[in-house]
């Protein structure tokens, strides 16, 4: 009876977890900071109103939200992301995450975490067992999303989509643009020529070589080897720079960071980080990764979030973006929030423009800003972009 007993309270407690999981999810482990912050004056939303602001990484896509709907919780939405000004969203895709993991070691053999929270969240049953078709299904909702939108949400995916865009917005259109991003190639298997180019044709065009641990292509920051390119990461980082799918270094090892700035002929981005100058943790940029990303043409987006900028207010993030700016000048910096990537946020992304006037409250010029929010971005997009 007694071990009745306890197995039924361990079924109630699981069952009440996964309910919570699924219902309340993104609002226990999206939020947002409740430090005072400094709004925006009227000079600075006018500034703020004439940027084409760019946003590196926000991990939206991966909890099946309709992103055409205004949310109460979590940290950004199609609606929230107009009010914020934003021209470009870059939706990046975390398609597995191991159970236990780590910032110092994670272990790619544990139970992953995606798969449950795929079946919590009724995604197809394909979906279960196959990263591509993980991959494939999110890339196929970000797409079905663009067409509901009524012209709210348009998809780039080539320069000429870029530019139409930016036409569009200082027009006045209320448009928001999406980038489909993979976080990690590990979905990827023996053939990954031909899935490259199907998730192409689907709108890939960003990926970043690891997230959490290593793979056959490379070595994670967080990985148990840490080691360098494979064999196939090289053929893998030609794959994506012959196709136009910019290159994200976030999450990749020392060794792989090298190994690929070492054969790259376009620029690459770190899109979401802090900056270890200012934030001493494992996985935010040396100022000798900074300088060996900048030296390559490539930006790195500073986040928004506490714990990589070691600050729950955007004077945080402004203080990593100008150890950045002091370092190698002002061409080499952007945006990376990591919206709804289970972190606590400095605000959501209705209230961008508080980050512009942190900036100018610390003295940034407004080119500078315009540089950081989203001209260093777009210059990376127009070269990598097919």
């Amino acid at each position: 009876m007694r071990l009745a007993s306890v197995a039924a309270v361990l079924f109630l407690f699981g069952i009440t977890l996964l309910y919570l999981v699924r219902t309340r999810g993104e609002e226990i482990f999206n939020r947002v900071s409740d430090e005072p912050r400094h709004e925006a004056s009227q000079e600075t939303l006018a500034l703020h109103r004439d940027i084409e602001i760019v946003d590196l990484h926000a991990d939206s896509l991966m909890f099946g939200r309709d992103l055409l709907q205004r949310s109460s919780a979590n940290h950004l939405d199609v609606p929230r992301l107009l009010e914020g000004g934003v021209t470009l969203q870059v939706f990046s895709l975390v398609t597995s995450q191991p159970l236990g993991y780590s910032e110092e070691r994670t272990d790619s053999s544990r139970p992953d975490l995606m798969t449950l929270l795929g079946i919590l969240h009724f995604w197809p049953p394909s979906t279960w067992f196959s990263l591509l078709d993980r991959a494939l299904y999110h890339a196929r909702r970000l797409e079905d999303m663009a067409e509901r939108s009524e012209g709210r949400l348009r998809l780039v995916r080539d320069r000429r989509d870029l530019e139409e865009l930016i036409q569009d917005r200082n027009a006045g259109a209320k448009v928001v643009g999406a980038l489909f991003a993979l976080e990690g190639s590990h979905v990827f298997g023996s053939d990954f020529e031909a899935e490259v180019d199907l998730l192409f044709e689907h709108g890939l065009r960003m990926a970043s070589l690891t997230h959490y641990f290593d793979n056959r292509f490379a070595g994670s920051a967080h990985g148990l080897q840490k080691g360098g390119l494979t064999a196939e990461g090289r053929r893998l980082v030609a794959e994506f720079e012959r196709r136009g799918i910019a290159i994200d270094l976030s999450h990749a090892s020392r060794a792989t960071i090298e190994d690929v700035l070492s054969m790259v002929s376009k620029p690459v981005v770190f899109s979401h980080t802090g900056v270890a100058a200012t934030c001493d943790i494992s996985n935010n940029v040396t100022d000798e990764q900074i300088r060996a990303i900048a030296a390559a043409g490539g930006v790195i987006g500073v986040g928004l979030w506490d714990t990589a900028v070691c600050g729950a207010t955007a004077a945080h993030t402004v203080r990593a973006m100008r150890h950045i700016i002091d370092l190698v000048g002002d061409t080499h910096v952007g945006l990376g929030s990591d919206f709804d990537g289970y972190v606590l946020a400095h605000f959501d992304a209705s209230d961008l423009p508080v980050l512009t006037q942190a900036m100018l409250d610390a003295g940034l010029e407004a080119s500078t800003i315009r540089r950081i929010l989203g001209s260093n971005v777009l210059r990376v997009l127009r070269s990598t972009l097919p």
